[in-house]
């Protein structure tokens, strides 16, 4: 469990609540300060122009990709393949979670 008052972390999936992006899921890349971080999905927003977001029009979600985070630790970047990959399976657990709900 992630606790939401350290902040966002590397590798963490977030929901847009405010802007053009507004209700998909990106990934925290890096932290530019408590307030702002930068974040990616590999696809239609790639690594290399990652997107300086307002950590409050954030929604934190409480799945951090490992191999993302661990990616930025050893090499200090992820490829936009991995961030794509971190998406899919996110998505993919949710709709499985949601299923048994049913």
């Amino acid at each position: 469990m992630i606790d939401p008052e350290s902040g966002p972390q590397i590798g963490q999936v977030v929901e847009i609540l405010k802007g053009r992006d507004k209700d998909q899921f990106c990934v925290v890349v890096r932290i530019d300060s408590p307030r702002f971080v930068y974040i990616a999905d590999g696809d239609k927003r790639k690594y290399d122009r990652a997107k300086r977001k307002n950590v409050l029009h954030l929604k934190l979600i409480d799945y951090i990709s490992s191999e993302v985070k661990e990616s930025v630790e050893e090499t200090g970047r992820v490829t936009n393949g991995k961030l794509r990959y971190a998406l899919q399976k996110f998505l993919e657990q949710q709709n499985h979670l949601l299923k048994e709900g049913e």
